[in-house]
């Protein structure tokens, strides 16, 4: 990953002086906002690793300046025409004016796997965390025959959750030794999901791993 971006190569508005900024969160693959910027914001997002930018009523702003909301950089790319720049960032909060975490309704969109996954699993913690919803719903499952998803079983018996993480390590073990490529893919995929069940009931995600593993990796502006 190269996120040194050569601003003499951008095409500029000749008479705006701006480019097009693309805000993407780096974790979920969302689209948070977009905006402008000038050579200068650009200078100075490359200066501090935070994204600048600038506006005919406010002029050039340090995305959070007042909310705290800031954006930290993973990486800036710019389009094959040069007049649009495409900024992979992690969000200390919401990106909308409004509070919601993208600027556009993406109720529809498709987020990373990882991030739907998260998101899911968490509905249905949150649905657990509802001890009136939680009841009335048990009770009507009982009423329909209906036994609980697995996920919530999951979510509701730790020893079942730690059993299963313990069972899929080996299956995905004995896989890679086999060297089974096909198999390999599938035992991780079993793995990854009871992990990341019992990161939700331990109060953490898989977005929250990648915020991880991001920090661990080289500074994005040097």
């Amino acid at each position: 990953m190269n996120p040194r971006l050569n601003l003499d190569q951008l095409r500029f508005d000749p008479e705006k002086g701006t480019v097009v900024v693309v805000a993407q969160d780096a974790v979920s693959g969302r689209v948070l906002m977009v905006a402008n910027a000038d050579k200068e914001a650009l200078e100075r997002t490359l200066e501090t690793g935070e994204m600048h930018y600038r506006s005919r009523t406010r002029g050039l702003w340090r995305k959070g300046e007042t909310s705290g909301n800031v954006q930290r950089v993973v990486s800036l790319a710019a389009d094959c025409d040069g007049d649009t720049v495409l900024a992979r960032v992690i969000s200390a909060g919401p990106a909308c004016h409004t509070g919601a975490p993208s600027c556009f309704d993406d109720s529809l969109a498709t987020p990373s796997v990882w991030s739907a996954l998260a998101t899911i699993i968490a509905s249905r913690h949150g649905e657990l965390s509802d001890n009136v919803t939680a009841s009335s719903a048990t009770q009507a499952d009982r009423r329909e025959g209906k036994s609980p998803s697995y996920t919530a079983r999951l979510l509701k018996d730790r020893n079942l959750r730690l059993k299963k993480i313990g069972e899929e390590s080996g299956e995905l073990i004995v896989a890679l030794a086999d060297g089974d490529a096909d198999r390999c893919a599938e035992e991780a995929a079993d793995l990854f999901y009871h992990v990341a069940v019992a990161l939700e009931a331990a109060g953490s995600s898989l977005d929250k791993v990648a915020l991880r593993l991001h920090d661990r990796m080289p500074p994005a502006i040097t």
